[in-house]
């Protein structure tokens, strides 16, 4: 006779390299999303199946969160504040042999034991609107109103200060700054074209301002695909040949160095990584004046 399956563990994810993923949530899916994605990311060649489920707030949205699990069975990571719907959800799920995750459930007990208190049970809390949602918009609105030093004389209302030559990410990473209440200014490097009026004011006034550069070989091959995508001709040449961009960079240096600005390379990182990096520089900054 064949062995049988661990209990919890279904044939599907069994399969070497493929896994199906349900995500279920009481709210929009994405703090356990983020947590998927963050743990799939150390798995390399893995070939994955994600399945939503969100606003499972009744017992009926979890029974058809179950019958699509039934359907393709496979590992289960699920948010639910409501115990009755996290018991139901996992007897379920034994019910089918798909092995389930409470994603928060370890960090909440861990809270609760070492402070006492007691825990919402509200979904979505995180979601709320408040005075991070209003800083959230604000500094959306600024980002979206300052890209490419649209209005240097703004720059003084800013949280930090971005500078860097064209396709170092700053635009991207202005934007993932605000989503997180950053409010966080563009100010593009071009080869002749002075630096904005506002920006030394704006950092003689204590605003932090920091420095984005990245390899000449890694802007070339990014502003060529750019190109491409525009369909420019002959007359862009110059913006993605590589001894013009080695220029451009080592002009970016002696303009940081200038103004002295911490300097992050983005060639090897994400936009998240970026933010994060500039996020602890303004922290470091903070401590230092405290």
């Amino acid at each position: 006779m064949p062995a049988a399956e661990p209990r919890g563990r279904s044939p599907v994810t069994a399969r070497r390299g493929r896994l199906v993923l349900h995500v279920l949530s009481d709210s929009t899916g994405e703090t356990a999303s983020a947590a998927a994605s963050a743990v799939l990311s150390q798995f390399d060649g893995l070939e994955v199946r994600r399945r939503q489920h969100v606003f499972v707030r009744a017992p009926r949205d979890v029974d058809a969160a179950l019958a699509r699990i039934g359907e393709e069975p496979g590992v289960v990571v699920y948010t639910l504040t409501d115990a009755a719907l996290a018991l139901r959800l996992r007897e379920g799920c034994d019910a089918l042999g798909a092995r389930a995750v409470a994603l928060l459930d370890p960090f909440f007990e861990a809270v609760a034991d070492e402070t006492g208190a007691e825990r919402s049970l509200r979904p979505g809390r995180q979601h709320g609107i408040g005075g991070s949602y209003f800083a959230r918009v604000a500094a959306m609105d600024y980002a979206m109103t300052q890209d490419d030093g649209a209005t240097p004389d703004r720059l003084r209302r800013a949280d930090v200060v971005l500078l860097g030559v064209s396709r170092t990410s700053k635009t991207p990473t202005c934007l993932y700054l605000a989503v997180r209440g950053v409010k966080a200014a563009n100010v593009p490097l071009v080869p002749g074209r002075a630096l904005p009026e506002g920006l030394d004011a704006a950092l003689a006034a204590g605003v932090p301002g920091v420095g984005l550069t990245a390899s000449p070989a890694r802007l070339a091959q990014i502003r060529s695909h750019r190109l491409e995508a525009l369909g420019g001709g002959a007359e862009g040449a110059d913006y993605a040949d590589l001894d013009r961009i080695r220029d451009e960079v080592a002009s970016a240096r002696l303009v940081f160095e200038r103004l002295d600005l911490p300097v992050i390379d983005v060639t090897r990182r994400s936009i998240e990584e970026t933010a994060a990096s500039v996020m602890a520089l303004i922290r470091d900054r903070q401590d230092g004046a405290a």
